[in-house]
């Protein structure tokens, strides 16, 4: 079959190409796929090409669909996997496979595999691995936002914490502790703090820094600290460091002088790191959540204190299939909403310029509905796009996202899709 899909052909190189599918094999699904969110391990993926861990030496001759946080509907099942799965069915799935010790993941090192695609054919090791799941929620965007959120989720599990002359590690964020998140009012820090907030286990303060005033403002407003402290009994603080003489100073003055118990870094800049490191409290554990794209990336971190204080430094890249399980879950419940990391929305002609700029790009999350032809609009555009193309399907997405406090939502969703023509 013809399908379309943005493809990794060299190193800053990406192209929406059409080509033939493949019959899927006894042990593949075939998969249409509805929704995917552009992540900034893509960008790093597209301007590395092959000096990327994920991508194979020979993408030239076998280019990779981009794209690994997306959702959609399964069109056709193989043989070995019909007891299970079944056309009609909504799916969703782990990419961080880790099988049998490769990196290969889609989204970067799959021909026939990935999330800026029309269609694609999920291959026999991720229903071996368990990382194909059915979705029995409303929204796709839900859905394909389960894995940054599964992200989030697995740096805050695998967060540990010690005690002096007992050689064992107590698993997770500190209960009642203060939490920071560096550089976090970006779209994965958001995701980051509706997840803090919300867990079963929650820290008493989480301060979010950052040094964009408009991302601080936003923030804030999706989640007014007076609010939250009446709601959730948790003190929230958001934070200009820019404005600061002493960020380390003044930050460690928030939590009356303790440092923090759990810090992460979302940001892969030295003085972010640095920073992240001077306001570790003692027993603090250090998250370096953003990956660098410079493999020699480094920055100074406090020994004395890693020695007298028991502070300690630790990274994660992406979650496993039990931390996409707890995003669904904890969204089914609305406990918590990834929405708040959206801000624009675009059809998949959109998506490869979006990919190579993504830096350049104001606001947080880039949502990608593959069936469709759209120039990527920021939501708060949505009217003013609508008033300049005479276009009334702009302006009933503006009303439908401004009644949900500017936030992408199912209603929207289910409006885009069934409004704006899709092409197969």
């Amino acid at each position: 079959m013809k399908v379309k899909a943005v493809r990794l052909h060299a190193a800053n190189d990406l192209r929406l190409d059409t080509f033939e599918l493949p019959e899927i094999k006894d042990d593949e699904i075939l998969v249409k796929v509805v929704s995917d969110s552009i992540c900034m391990s893509t960008y790093k993926c597209a301007i590395l090409g092959t000096g990327h861990k994920r991508v194979h030496p020979d993408v030239a001759e076998h280019p990779a669909i981009m794209g690994h946080e997306f959702a959609g509907d399964i069109v056709k099942v193989g043989k070995a996997h019909q007891d299970k799965f079944k056309p009609g069915m909504k799916f969703t799935l782990q990419p961080a496979l880790n099988y049998k010790g490769t990196m290969w993941s889609p989204g970067y090192s799959y021909e026939f595999f990935g999330g800026d695609a029309t269609y694609c054919i999920i291959p026999a090791e991720v229903m071996e691995l368990g990382c194909l799941l059915e979705y029995k929620g409303r929204a796709y965007y839900e859905a394909s936002l389960a894995e940054p959120m599964s992200c989030s989720i697995g740096a805050f599990n695998a967060a540990y914490h010690t005690k002096m002359g007992v050689y064992h590690h107590d698993m997770g964020i500190k209960k009642g502790g203060k939490l920071a998140i560096l550089a976090g009012a970006g779209p994965m820090g958001l995701g980051a703090l509706t997840y803090a907030l919300h867990r079963d286990v929650r820290p008493g303060m989480v301060v979010v820094t950052d040094i964009n005033e408009d991302r601080l403002a936003r923030a804030e407003s999706l989640f007014p600290p007076k609010e939250v402290k009446e709601k959730d009994g948790i003190d929230l603080y958001f934070v200009n460091t820019a404005n600061m003489a002493d960020p380390a100073a003044e930050l460690r003055e928030l939590t009356g002088g303790t440092g923090f118990d759990d810090v992460f870094c979302y940001a892969p800049i030295a003085p972010v790191v640095e920073l992240s490191s001077a306001v570790l409290g003692r027993d603090g554990c250090l998250n370096f959540f953003a990956g660098p794209t410079d493999k020699q990336f480094s920055a100074k971190m406090n020994f004395y204190d890693v020695h007298y204080n028991s502070t300690h430094v630790m990274g994660t890249t992406g979650g496993n299939t039990a931390d996409m399980i707890e995003s669904l879950e904890l969204t089914a419940a609305k406990r918590i909403d990834p929405a708040v990391m959206v801000t624009h929305i675009g059809g998949l002609n959109a998506a490869a310029e979006t990919t190579l700029n993504l830096p350049k790009i104001p606001g947080g999350k880039k949502l990608i509905y593959t069936h469709l032809t759209m120039p990527l609009t920021a939501l708060t555009d949505l009217r003013a796009k609508g008033e300049q193309d005479n276009d009334p399907r702009y302006t009933a997405l503006a009303d439908i996202v401004d009644a949900h406090n500017g936030l992408w939502c199912p209603e929207a969703e289910e409006y885009l899709l069934a409004n704006f023509n899709p092409e197969d």
